[in-house]
């Protein structure tokens, strides 16, 4: 009698902690979802009213920023793998000229059944002198995003082996909004052949 009692007592716990979990997961989707619904108002409220916006000289354009909906789907966490021996890689920009940088390391991942690459690389001049940058294209390129491909920031965290890349977050350079800036593309290595449905969709 006393073993029927343990084992209902068990089950009860069981049930009581994976309700727990799932409220709990369901929490953290809201929280998450929250996060980043702020972070696109504050972005189109800088769009509309910052002198350093690329709509500053025709502000009664602006429409408000496209994005995707949040999925936790396309915020993955990819191995990092450094380039051991560090290469200069030239891309040329929009407007004809090329920028150089230093090849940094490579993140892998899995999603929708394909393996993926993407080449980080790390700004060699300027005030953003170290930083790194990660830009690409993917199956919505010149569809539902900016042809021209679209970015994602992504921290430097010395001997990590593994690296965030919240796709939600990706947005897109600003001459995607106006022909007066000069943007970077894509390595050609960045073209990803799986349709990442996250981030900032096409302005026009």
């Amino acid at each position: 009698m006393k073993s029927k009692h343990i084992i209902i007592a068990f089950i009860s716990v069981g049930i009581c902690t994976s309700f727990v979990y799932m409220f709990n997961d369901g929490d953290s989707v809201k929280a998450y979802n929250s996060e980043v619904s702020k972070e696109r108002k504050d972005k189109d409220e800088f769009m509309q009213n910052a002198n350093e916006s690329p709509f500053q000289s025709n502000k009664e354009t602006f429409t408000g920023l496209k994005y995707f909906p949040p999925d936790l789907k396309y915020r993955i966490q990819a191995d990092l793998d450094y380039v051991s021996k560090r290469e200069v890689v030239t891309i040329l920009s929009n407007d004809g000229n090329a920028q150089s940088y230093l090849s940094y390391a490579r993140a892998e991942f899995d999603l929708d059944n394909l393996h993926n690459t993407l080449l980080i690389l790390q700004i060699m001049d300027g005030e953003e002198k170290g930083n790194l940058f990660l830009a690409f294209t993917d199956q919505t390129s010149a569809n539902e995003t900016y042809g021209g491909g679209r970015y994602l920031d992504v921290k430097k965290i010395p001997g990590a082996n593994s690296i965030t890349l919240d796709f939600n977050k990706a947005y897109n350079p600003y001459c995607a909004y106006s022909e007066n800036f000069s943007c970077p593309f894509p390595p050609k290595e960045n073209n990803l052949k799986v349709a990442l449905k996250a981030g900032e969709k096409s302005y026009h």
